[in-house]
């Protein structure tokens, strides 16, 4: 199963791309959820291959999930792979400067199941497709809005 979305952000693309890689505020939006993430790296940035474990609770049950950083293009691409049991994930974040001050997110997850369970599980996410994807686009979209924000204050 795929999810795409593509978000225009009022802002620099460095600026997009810096936050994007502000892992030190991912990580904590993740623990506000209810995740535990260790970080696998002891640098500010993880090299290729490098990543987080998470711990977190999914429909009733304790899983965890390993995820590495597969390619990181500054300022343009950024791509992670993860693996939580049975579900592996792969996903590809391109950034396009559509002007100075304009940049154009694209975002691709995809998730490929090699288990029977792992891929019940991602039958019932293809049964309510269109609302995952609703709300993809909403929290994409709310994230640009904070990013452009970031950008008026230092303006």
């Amino acid at each position: 199963m795929q999810v795409t979305a593509t978000e225009d952000v009022a802002a620099p693309i460095d600026h997009v791309f810096a936050e994007l890689t502000a892992f030190d505020a991912l990580e904590r939006q993740a623990l506000r959820r209810g995740i535990d993430v260790r970080r696998n790296f002891r640098t500010a940035m993880p090299n290729i291959g490098e990543g987080w474990e998470a711990q977190f609770r999914f429909r009733g049950k304790e899983r965890s999930a390993k995820i590495e950083l597969e390619q990181y293009v500054a300022p343009q691409v950024l791509q992670f792979s993860g693996k939580s049991g049975g579900l592996e994930t792969n996903t590809h974040i391109e950034l396009v400067p559509l002007s100075p001050n304009r940049t154009r997110v694209n975002l691709v997850f995809k998730m490929a199941p090699k288990t029977l369970s792992a891929r019940l599980l991602v039958q019932s996410f293809k049964l309510a497709r269109s609302s995952i994807n609703k709300r993809f686009k909403k929290r994409m979209s709310q994230y640009a809005r904070d990013i452009e924000s970031k950008v008026a204050k230092i303006a």
